[in-house]
């Protein structure tokens, strides 16, 4: 298995550099978005980038599932195996050429996520992890800091206005009370800079499976905690919790109370 996730690791971590790549010749070029039916835009970059990712695993992988936002599910009876592919996560930030949407990719092996990378083009940074085989960013090991109280902490969000339209409000405001800080650096960077030990919690109330797909793995290889606001450990619950594992009791009681 070792040498299996290995390998998946290392063709997931040149397949979204790759992609974001392919990204980066249309960013800040002034790309106007089409809407999709729920309002979000997409561009010719979303879909070229995962036209790429799905060309790759189709390639490389034949006989495993893909799950994509922009082109749907690739259904391979009998497959343990299921890629699940984001290939902007962030698009109105793209859109708008600000750096932190990024190219996400996780790997499910019979129900579990066991790769996950987020590559982050514009910014240089790329963050990946196997199960067992550490959580590197850029190449050197990543971590989750040490604070261990809310007060003395960070916590990231995307848009503070999703958490009272999604019946959370509350729950936020009380987050904001014992938070020593709160900043909205937004979707999946949120989610990179607790597993990089600079905030200590993410979190969204509303995500989709291929916001979410890498993220298990990156966080519980940087010694991390990935979940849902229950904190059950899950890609499919709708909402995302990240946090340095230390602070997790003290946020879900702040969330749940």
């Amino acid at each position: 298995m070792a040498d299996s996730l290995r390998t998946y690791l290392e063709f997931a971590t040149e397949t979204a550099w790759q992609a974001g790549r392919m990204t980066l010749g249309y960013y800040q070029t002034g790309l106007r978005p089409d809407l999709k039916a729920d309002a979000s835009p997409v561009t010719v970059a979303d879909r070229k980038s995962e036209e790429f990712i799905r060309s790759q695993i189709e390639s490389r992988f034949p006989g495993q599932a893909i799950v994509g936002e922009e082109y749907g599910v690739l259904e391979v009876a009998g497959a343990s195996h299921r890629w699940i592919v984001d290939p902007i996560d962030g698009t109105r930030a793209f859109v708008r050429g600000l750096p932190l949407y990024a190219v996400l990719l996780g790997l499910e092996i019979e129900g579990q996520i066991r790769v996950g990378v987020a590559c982050f083009p514009a910014l240089g940074e790329m963050v990946a992890a196997a199960s067992g085989e550490g959580c590197w960013w850029n190449g050197r090991p990543a971590r989750v800091s040490m604070v261990a109280r809310l007060k003395d902490g960070i916590i990231s969000h995307t848009n503070t206005a999703s958490f009272a339209r999604h019946g959370r409000g509350e729950a936020w405001d009380r987050l904001q009370e014992a938070a020593g800080f709160c900043a909205g650096w937004s979707d999946a960077y949120g989610y990179l800079l607790v597993a990089t030990g600079r905030v200590e919690v993410m979190l969204d109330p509303v995500m989709e499976v291929w916001d979410n797909a890498p993220f298990p793995v990156i966080l519980e290889e940087a010694g991390g905690t990935f979940s849902d606001w229950q904190g059950n450990p899950t890609i499919y619950g709708r909402e995302a919790l990240a946090t340095n594992g230390l602070v997790l009791e003290e946020v879900l009681g702040l969330i749940n109370g």
